[in-house]
């Protein structure tokens, strides 16, 4: 445990960030597994309308450092190219 009150400032400090970026990262996979579940359901518009969500959120954790800036362009890329596929897989309606 730390002894200086400067060392119990920053382990508080570094338990409040853990417990934030945990909520965080969990926000994340949730918004991912639901754009991921749409697409598996061929639902191309909730798709779309959950990667906005998603695309979002992920921006937004880049930004506050919570992931690395280019996880979050590689899973949009990727959740873009899946509902790109299914787009084209679909029938025309």
């Amino acid at each position: 445990m730390p002894h200086s009150a400067s060392a119990k400032k920053r382990h508080r400090q570094s338990l409040e960030r853990r417990d934030k970026n945990r909520a965080v990262k969990r926000e994340l996979k949730t918004r991912v597994r639901k754009v991921i579940d749409a697409v598996d359901a061929g639902k191309a518009e909730d798709a779309q309308g959950a990667l906005q969500v998603a695309a979002k959120k992920l921006d937004r954790a880049a930004a506050h450092k919570v992931i690395h800036r280019n996880a979050a362009a590689r899973t949009k890329s990727r959740l873009a190219a899946r509902i790109k596929t299914l787009k084209a897989t679909a029938p025309a309606e």
